[in-house]
């Protein structure tokens, strides 16, 4: 993660359904509306920081309600394709609780960001002291060969806990609200207790018991 800064009190929003940043992971994205290529111009031309937020039940559709915590991305990498998208990708650097979203005369949304409570987003924290990795990987096995998810294992179980739970969190096909509660769990240890029910009760509710 990269040190020495922090993120604006004003963010401009970019809502995407089943999509979370985790604190120190990065997202790459490809960027095609013309409000959003607007959006990454803006933050390229100030600070490059993104807000990355889930829309959630409620609003419109053209303007839905969105989760009320998210995660202050910075934009570490950036390219425009011959037809005009852009390639970028964010580096998450600390959650945030927006406090309302602005009035603003730009065609994407706007909020006001209060990141109290999330300070140890710029902390490391070592995960693998928390206990038992061999039983979540045998977990994540199962889960994994339930929903036809191809990985390298011999990478996986030689890399930390710490970057495995935020990765398998960002790309797992959990639903939006099960996104959303990793992205909210108060640390790495919660986040891998709460994934690791997730992925017990899709398998017990296929039926297949696993391994562990």
């Amino acid at each position: 993660m990269t040190e020495g800064i922090e993120p604006p009190g004003e963010l401009p929003l970019f809502p995407i359904r089943g999509c979370i940043l985790p604190p120190g992971e990065h997202l790459p994205l490809n960027v095609f509306e013309p409000r959003y290529l607007n959006m990454i111009d803006d933050a390229m031309n100030g600070d490059r920081y993104i807000g990355m937020v889930q829309p959630c039940e409620g609003g419109t559709k053209e303007v839905p309600a969105l989760e009320r915590i998210g995660t202050a991305g910075r934009i570490v990498s950036h390219s425009e394709t011959e037809d005009g998208r852009y390639l970028i990708v964010l580096e998450g650097t600390m959650r945030f609780r927006m406090i309302e979203e602005l009035n603003s005369q730009t065609p994407y949304r706007m909020a006001r960001a209060d990141y109290r409570g999330f300070e140890h987003d710029m902390m490391p924290e070592a995960l693998d002291a928390m206990g038992d990795k061999a039983g979540f990987l045998s977990v994540m096995r199962d889960f994994f060969e339930l929903t036809g998810i191809e990985a390298d294992w011999d990478s996986i179980e030689s890399a930390p806990m710490t970057a495995i739970v935020d990765k398998v969190a960002m790309v797992a096909p959990f639903d939006p609200g099960a996104k959303q509660s990793l992205l909210e769990a108060k640390t790495r240890a919660k986040r891998a207790e709460r994934m690791t029910a997730f992925m017990a009760g899709a398998l017990q509710a296929s039926g297949s018991t696993g391994r562990a």
